[in-house]
């Protein structure tokens, strides 16, 4: 029901009425403080205190270490401190996922399983562009003479099986000098090459690296692995003596065993060395000199 003029008239007429609010001594009568006050300050006083309030209450609920004794709210360190052992925890997970892929493939190379699968080359691929089936400028013609002319002294061969397995740039150091009585073969499962030469003669590391391992098989006997860059690893087995442990860095060139006949596949003195790139075995024959 709408209120009527007169009545909004008389509610103003309240809201505006003046009264004095007075503080006065009871003994003495005397007026210690006055204040004039009007319902309609009084009204906009006290919203104006209870929003100040509210609105400080709720600052100091969201920006000061009080909120953590209201009940829902947490910690911030600890949920700081959550996130990062979150992200702690991935790291270590992804961490220990490679190790134990890692181990997997020694594990494998160690007991001879390996996948010798090759990659297949794709078929059809130009090493060219179609340019050539287009009508050539004589300014393109020169421009194709002096590029021809420049490929002609171009020390890397692209058909080169050196260049297209991605090592052929290394400079791979002799662990053994001696004759290759068993050469590489993955039908037979003979990832590596033989090597016979006199006694106590020293194998040497054929890259830089570190040793990864370093321990006796019954098989393959004293056997040591190094690993170097670009995803290669080299693999000496046979050994009558190690003198690298896992962990030692070692330079190209440098002794890391001694020739010997451990293990049970082994009938003389002789080193079985293995060249593997990108977990594949390849034929050391194709890089090195014996």
């Amino acid at each position: 029901m709408p209120i009527s003029k007169a009545k909004r008239k008389k509610i103003a007429r309240v809201l505006k009425s003046k009264f004095r609010f007075v503080v006065m001594n009871d003994e003495t009568l005397e007026e210690k403080f006055s204040l004039r006050l009007t319902p309609m300050n009084i009204i906009v006083v006290g919203g104006s205190s209870a929003l100040l309030l509210i609105t400080l209450t709720l600052y100091l609920i969201a920006f000061t270490p009080i909120r953590e004794y209201i009940p829902g709210y947490a910690d911030v360190n600890m949920r700081r401190n959550l996130i990062k052992m979150t992200l702690k925890t991935d790291s270590l997970m992804q961490k220990l996922n490679a190790d134990e892929k890692y181990l997997s493939n020694m594990l494998d190379i160690l007991n001879g399983k390996a996948d010798t699968t090759l990659p297949k080359k794709k078929t059809g691929q130009q090493l060219y562009d179609s340019i050539q089936q287009l009508n050539k400028s004589d300014a393109d013609s020169q421009l194709r003479w002096q590029i021809e002319n420049q490929e002609q002294f171009t020390l890397v061969n692209r058909g080169d099986k050196a260049f297209s397995s991605g090592i052929g740039s290394y400079s791979f150091f002799t662990p053994l000098k001696g004759n290759v009585t068993s050469k590489f073969s993955t039908a037979q499962k003979h990832y590596g090459i033989d090597i016979v030469s006199n006694a106590n003669e020293g194998i040497k590391s054929a890259l830089d690296g570190t040793v990864v391992i370093a321990n006796f098989t019954s098989e393959t006997g004293y056997v040591i692995g190094v690993q170097h860059s670009n995803n290669l690893f080299t693999f000496y087995k046979h050994n009558s003596a190690l003198l690298k442990s896992v962990g030692d860095y070692v330079k190209a060139g440098e002794v890391i065993a001694i020739i010997g006949n451990s293990g049970e596949f082994s009938s003389g003195p002789h080193l079985h060395f293995e060249l593997w790139y990108n977990g594949t075995p390849v034929n050391p024959l194709d890089y090195i000199n014996f």
